[in-house]
């Protein structure tokens, strides 16, 4: 597989292309209730960073999701496409969109204390509360 094609993804209609110039394997974890209503489960999300080109703009919508993110979709098909830091204009990307990136580790989990019960995950990574996720993000506001 090359390289070009593990950074590359589209929506679920095509008309939105996503081209990270880097991905970290090291892929992050969200319980909160927005990321849960968001996906519909967990959101698994991998950091791309400032750099991500976004082909077919014209398709795609944000919505203001808190004080430091806002959520893009694609207006057309309704993929979810990433969560935009506003602090510092970095993307995290949903990891379904880039099924053929290999050797993926889960990092962190995020608002560890408003995961449901029902589920749960074997390996052991970090976590962060809904009270650590705020307070690291009160001073990027």
């Amino acid at each position: 597989m090359s390289d070009a094609l593990s950074r590359t993804a589209t929506c679920l209609c095509g008309a939105v292309t996503v081209s990270p110039a880097v991905i970290n394997p090291k892929f992050t974890v969200c319980h909160c209730a927005s990321c849960r209503k968001w996906s519909t489960g967990p959101l698994f999300m991998l950091q791309c960073g400032e750099d991500v080109t976004f082909d077919g703009k014209e398709a795609i919508s944000e919505y203001d999701s808190s004080a430091w993110a806002a959520r893009g979709f694609c207006n057309r098909c309704g993929t979810n496409l990433f969560v935009r830091f506003k602090h510092n204009n970095s993307f995290n990307v949903p990891v379904g969109l880039f099924p053929d990136v290999e050797g993926l580790e889960m990092s962190m989990q995020y608002f560890i204390d408003s995961k449901p019960d029902y589920y749960c995950f074997s390996n052991e990574t970090p976590t962060l509360t809904e009270a650590e996720i705020l307070a690291y993000f009160a001073d990027k506001m």
